[in-house]
């Protein structure tokens, strides 16, 4: 028996991301058990690109090669948006691999889309996705009875759809090397402090983020200043903040805003050379002034020493010596596991304040180093102060998200201030007790030997899909996209635009929809209509080609009689006159098209059905499908043999456009 083909869905392994961290510590876990053949398809990576090849498993670039592709995305808003996670891509892989399992892990949006797909439930599929806010996206909520296999990061967001109906969905975490964060040894925490030029007696909190608005770095800075006011006889005490300082919050500007000496800010330095890491203050209190090459002072007009701009990034590497080579941590330029282990055990505390998480792994990490740990109480950090996690819970004020209307906290200075002099107040054999015991608490929910488990268990527990069956990969949409619908051009922009998408590509948008503010931005910068209107029919034609290439079983092919004939089809959906009208035509047709060679079709809305019944002409009447109106499709192109040998679509000159009146003077042959 062949092995079990997964396809993960996710962030590249080797980035330093979230997702990435998770997939590094999931794939790398269930290769070494030799029981799968592993496929993963990386969101944010191109095809082609060296770096896939690092891996044992096999790495597949989410974002196309393709330049017509990238064309696509590039005018197409609402693909523009998936692009980067695989949206142009994921059908290609599901079809040339052939997994038995799919798993999609990723915020809601980068893969919702592979859940309308026909293949989605043909093969074991699961969404793996965080849901960080109430209320629950809703689209991840709408989409919930579509999804068998529905985990979520955290049991805030299984709590909150439960309550919804949604029983089946259940708490998967992001799985941790466990082994990789430990408690040093009070030697060598001593040791890593002197070779970073930091006194040993300070008292120092720590933050590991990624610089993203969510993470409350302004609350975090006033929490820490009320603190350290209420501590004067503590003399060293500092931030430290892993993160890079080139993107999201200012932190220099956070610092002096709430009166915070800026040397007091450490952050993580990584060569760009030679890799090693250093923390240091970003603001080198040593320079700052302007120097000229001799080292004296720069002076300006009036004979003043010019304050040198500090800048984050840049630093001189202490170790290999290169000048401006050192850099904040960040996505591109992290440091290793062990590296970080380090860092944590730089600090005393931990505080995490965010406005929501997924997970917000780096709570999981700091506990297993045994760290004091403050959390937003909101989000997932609900469990993370469950009494079992022996965390220090922070107080939030509730605020709505601009645009989503999400709920969010916003963690409570005062309430750091409070709960670091609630940590400055415990015994040392206190802080030793809890430690161990958050450590146990991340080991029993977070380790990758527990996780592990769990979705080896679900992997060996599905079928092993059929591989000669197509039908099983087949890309098919379940929506069924009409590139020929008719539109109202009397409606107003916002209902044409909603009707574009319901009536030719089957969709329903919202008033804040990406791809209808889009077009809507068109339109009041004069777009013409048919432009747009055009663009639509593009896409839907170019989905219904697709289908057809696909050799997906149409509905039509129940109603066709399998022999040697030839086959016409005449289609006429409407009305009640033109269908009557189309017997004296089909008469006619029954002259040229005779019973021996042909099959006759007729096809029309179902309420007409009985004006054909007993027709002897017809050979079986169809119910009307708007893809016949596409006579490539039902007459074969390319590698589609088509349905019909012929298809006539009279209502398309009679009904739809009416071209054939001409003011009454033409001599009409039929």
């Amino acid at each position: 028996m062949r092995k079990k083909r997964i396809l993960f869905h996710s962030d590249f392994a080797l980035v330093k991301t979230g997702f990435g961290r998770v997939m590094k510590t999931m794939l790398s876990y269930l290769y070494k058990t030799k029981k799968y053949e592993i496929h993963h398809v990386c969101c944010g990576i191109s095809q082609g690109v060296p770096e896939l090849e690092a891996t044992p498993w096999k790495s597949y670039g989410a974002v196309s090669s393709d330049p017509q592709k990238a064309h696509q995305a590039s005018s197409d808003p609402s693909m523009s948006r998936i692009a980067g996670y695989g949206g142009q891509t994921i059908d290609d892989y599901v079809k040339s691999i052939k997994p038995d399992i799919y798993i999609g892990i990723q915020d809601f949006w980068g893969v919702d889309y592979s859940i309308e797909k026909n293949w989605f439930n043909k093969i074991t599929s699961c969404i793996w996705t965080t849901l960080d806010s109430l209320p629950i996206l809703p689209s991840a909520v709408k989409k919930a009875k579509d999804i068998k296999n529905y985990w979520v990061w955290s049991n805030f967001a299984e709590k909150a759809l439960h309550k919804l109906g949604h029983t089946h969905v259940k708490t998967m975490h992001g799985p941790i090397e466990s082994d990789c964060f430990y408690r040093l040894t009070d030697e060598k925490r001593k040791e890593l402090r002197k070779i970073n030029n930091i006194p040993d007696e300070s008292v120092i909190i720590g933050f590991v983020f990624r610089n993203q608005l969510r993470k409350l770095v302004p609350n975090l800075m006033e929490g820490y200043k009320i603190w350290k006011d209420r501590h004067p006889e503590i003399k060293n005490t500092y931030l430290l903040l892993h993160t890079s300082f080139s993107e999201g919050w200012n932190i220099k500007s956070q610092a002096e805003q709430n009166n915070v000496d800026t040397r007091e800010i450490l952050a993580t330095y990584i060569c760009q050379k030679c890799g090693k890491y250093e923390v240091k203050s970003f603001d080198d209190k040593e320079d700052c002034y302007e120097k000229n090459e001799d080292g004296s002072f720069k002076l300006n007009e009036n004979g003043q020493t010019i304050e040198r701009q500090t800048s984050a990034e840049g630093k001189n590497c202490k170790f290999c010596k290169t000048k401006s080579s050192q850099r904040t941590t960040s996505v591109g330029l992290g440091v290793t596991e062990n590296q970080l282990n380090e860092i944590y055990n730089l600090m005393d505390v931990y505080a995490h304040p965010f406005t929501s998480g997924g997970q917000e792994i780096p709570i999981q990490e700091a506990k297993l180093t045994e760290l004091i740990t403050l959390v937003t109480n909101y989000s997932c950090g609900e469990e993370c102060c469950e009494k079992e996690a022996h965390s220090l819970p922070l107080e939030w004020d509730k605020y709505l998200e601009h645009g989503t209307e999400f709920i969010k906290a916003s963690t409570k200075p005062n309430s750091i201030a409070d709960q670091l002099d609630y940590y400055t107040n415990m015994t040392v054999l206190e802080k030793e007790e809890w430690g161990k015991k958050a450590r146990q608490w991340s080991i029993d929910n977070f380790d990758i030997q527990n996780v592990g488990k769990k979705i080896e268990k679900f992997i060996d527990d599905s079928p092993l899909i059929d591989e000669k069956n197509m039908n099983n990969f087949s890309q098919k949409s379940k929506k069924e996209q009409n590139p020929n619908a008719p539109i109202d051009n009397g409606l107003p922009n916002n209902e044409w635009i909603k009707s574009l998408y319901k009536n030719i590509l089957d969709t329903i948008v919202a008033n804040d929809d990406e791809g209808f503010l889009y077009w809507m931005d068109q339109l009041s910068k004069n777009v013409p209509r048919d432009q747009i209107e055009n663009y639509f029919r593009h896409v839907a034609q170019k989905d219904v080609n697709e289908k057809a290439a696909e050799g997906v079983q149409n509905p039509i092919e129940n109603f066709i009689l399998k022999n040697s004939k030839k086959k016409l089809l005449y289609v006429i959906p409407k009305s009640i006159g033109d269908c009557f009208l189309s017997t004296a035509v089909i008469s006619s047709l029954r002259k040229l098209y005779d019973f021996e060679n042909w099959d006759l079709y007729v096809s029309s809305e179902p309420k007409f059905k009985s004006i054909f019944d007993g027709n002897k002409n017809i050979t079986n009447w169809i119910p009307y499908m708007p893809e016949m109106e596409n006579h490539m499709l039902m007459e074969g192109t390319g590698d589609h043999n088509g349905w019909f040998d012929i298809c006539f679509t009279p209502h398309i000159s009679t009904q739809r456009s009416m071209n054939y009146i001409h003011n009454g003077v033409n001599k009409l042959l039929l």
